[in-house]
């Protein structure tokens, strides 16, 4: 038996009760239903329950479907509720208008029970699927930060550079999504730090060699922290915490990788997180100017960094400044 309370919510409005009728009975088994007769009780009733999706009406007394839809779409706390229009206006300019206003689909009447089902689960599906998907990146993104409290930092650090790390990535010539993800998965990048002892991690002076020992395997404790995904944004956030401390020359560490050995999203990373580091102000160090910074990442291409991607970050130094006065330490 099903659990009515776990059941999504539809909002179904039309100003003809046979309409409503209709919907309840292709709908009612699978679903909780809210009904409405006119698009300014819809807007109401939506603001009101949070429907998980709206069955909408165009042709209706006083305010129309095109208006009731813009009306959700222009408030914030409606804005994110899927809407499917239902109406015997089958023209195309009809349907462009309905997109126009924010509708995510359009159903014909008279409605097939059928692909009224298909459509709304579809629908449904989608917006599980985000929701999923802000789930996944709000925990990437708080694991990040509380490595970076256990590191005895602020989050502007992590949200630093992982702003360098998009403008980067873009550089380099990743599209907006790519971009984003290297945005989202890059805080990540030494969550391996919450397992490094605190008389290690915040020690006032010089490692010894056995701390510093302890010290190199932050990266792969961050990747058994991620898990051994291959793919998506852990997979991405995986590669980036374990390899973000090689060097080009192979110099680095946990694997002495070298080269185009490297991912390149842990080559980024690895620019855009030296280059905070060196302009940040830490209880151990004075922050760099910028020049300074610019001519450590000079001096070093082709040995710590990947000499391409040094000259694409300093050609986009004005932006890479911009992030660092937008989110400065205050």
């Amino acid at each position: 038996m099903k659990n009515s309370q776990l059941l999504p919510l539809i909002l179904a409005v039309d100003d003809e009760a046979n309409n409503l009728q209709l919907l309840r009975q292709i709908l009612q088994n699978d679903y909780r239903l809210l009904f409405a007769k006119d698009g300014a009780r819809a807007v109401e009733l939506a603001a009101q329950e949070q429907p998980d999706l709206v069955l909408l009406d165009v042709m209706m007394p006083g305010m129309s479907g095109y208006q009731a839809c813009r009306a959700l779409k222009a408030a914030e706390a409606t804005a994110h509720i899927p809407v499917i229009f239902v109406t015997a206006l089958t023209d195309t300019e009809d349907e462009v208008e309905g997109f126009a206003a924010g509708a995510v689909d359009y159903i014909t009447k008279p409605v097939s029970p059928a692909i009224v089902r298909a459509r709304v689960r579809t629908h449904l599906t989608l917006v599980r699927m985000d929701e999923l998907r802000q789930s996944r990146l709000d925990i990437v993104q708080r694991l990040g930060l509380a490595a970076e409290y256990k590191d005895n930092e602020t989050g502007l650090h992590v949200i630093r550079m992982s702003h360098f790390a998009r403008i980067l990535g873009e550089a380099c010539g990743m599209n907006q999504a790519e971009a984003d993800e290297l945005l989202h998965a890059a805080p990540m990048h030494d969550v391996g730090k919450i397992g490094i002892p605190d008389h290690i991690l915040r020690k006032p002076g010089k490692l010894d060699a056995e701390e510093w020992a302890v010290m190199q395997t932050h990266p792969t404790i961050g990747a058994e922290i991620i898990g051994d995904f291959q793919s998506g944004l852990l997979g991405l956030a995986r590669r980036i915490a374990l390899c973000h401390h090689e060097k080009w020359d192979g110099s680095g560490y946990p694997q002495g990788l070298a080269g185009e050995q490297i991912p390149l999203e842990a080559r980024i990373v690895a620019i855009a997180d030296v280059f905070d580091a060196l302009t940040s102000a830490r209880p151990y160090k004075q922050a760099w100017t910028v020049e300074q910074a610019v001519a450590y990442l000079e001096e070093q291409k082709g040995r710590h960094f990947d000499a391409r991607l040094v000259d694409l970050f300093l050609g986009r130094l004005a932006q890479v400044c911009e992030v660092k006065e937008r989110w400065a330490e205050r």
